[in-house]
C-alpha cells in the first residue's frame, strides 16, 4: 500500500449535502466514492498530513478513508479532529476521530483522550501522536461542514 494522506476542508452552502461536497472539494477528494473504515493503520505505511489531496485517480472510483465530519445549520460552529499515532519501528497504528458543533480546543482534547484510550487497549509501544483540526463558523441561513480525513492510498475501481 502507498501513503495514507491526512486531508481537511470546511465550507458553507445552502444545504447540508452541498456543504459536505464543498468541504470535500477543499480537501481535494470531492470526485471519489468514500468508503469508511474503522481506525487501524497498517504496519509499514507512511502517514503524511498534506491538507489537500493530490490527484488520486479517475473520478468515480473508491477511496478508503477514516472520516471526522460535522455539519451544522448556522449560526454556529463546527469542528472536526483526527489524531493518529504509530507503534515504534514502523509498526501498525491508530486513527481516532471526533467531530461536533463545538470549538477546536474541545474536539482536540477529546480526540487526544480517545487516542490514548485506544493505545491502552493494545500491546504496542507507541511513538509520538499527531492531530489535525478543522473548524468553521456557520452563518445564519447556511449549512457548514468541517472535516478531516485519512485517505488510504489511491483510488480503486468501484466495479
Amino acid at each position: 500500500m502507498s501513503t495514507i494522506r491526512v486531508v481537511w476542508g470546511a465550507a458553507s452552502a445552502p444545504t447540508a449535502m452541498a456543504s459536505y461536497d464543498a468541504a470535500l472539494a477543499e480537501a481535494g477528494v470531492e470526485n471519489y466514492n468514500l468508503v469508511s473504515v474503522s481506525s487501524v493503520i497498517p504496519a509499514g505505511v507512511d502517514v503524511e498530513a498534506v491538507g489537500t489531496a493530490p490527484d488520486l485517480g479517475p473520478a468515480g472510483e473508491r477511496l478508503t478513508v477514516v472520516e471526522a465530519r460535522a455539519t451544522t445549520a448556522g449560526p454556529g460552529q463546527v469542528s472536526a479532529a483526527l489524531a493518529w499515532s504509530r507503534s515504534v519501528e514502523d509498526g501498525p497504528g491508530l486513527f481516532y476521530e471526533v467531530a461536533d458543533e463545538t470549538g477546536p480546543d474541545d474536539v482536540e482534547r477529546r480526540v487526544r483522550e480517545g487516542l490514548a484510550a485506544g493505545q491502552e487497549l493494545r500491546d504496542w509501544e507507541f511513538a509520538d501522536s499527531h492531530v489535525a483540526v478543522e473548524t468553521e463558523s456557520a452563518e445564519s441561513g447556511t449549512y457548514t461542514t468541517a472535516l478531516v480525513l485519512s485517505v488510504y492510498g489511491e483510488s480503486e475501481p468501484i466495479c
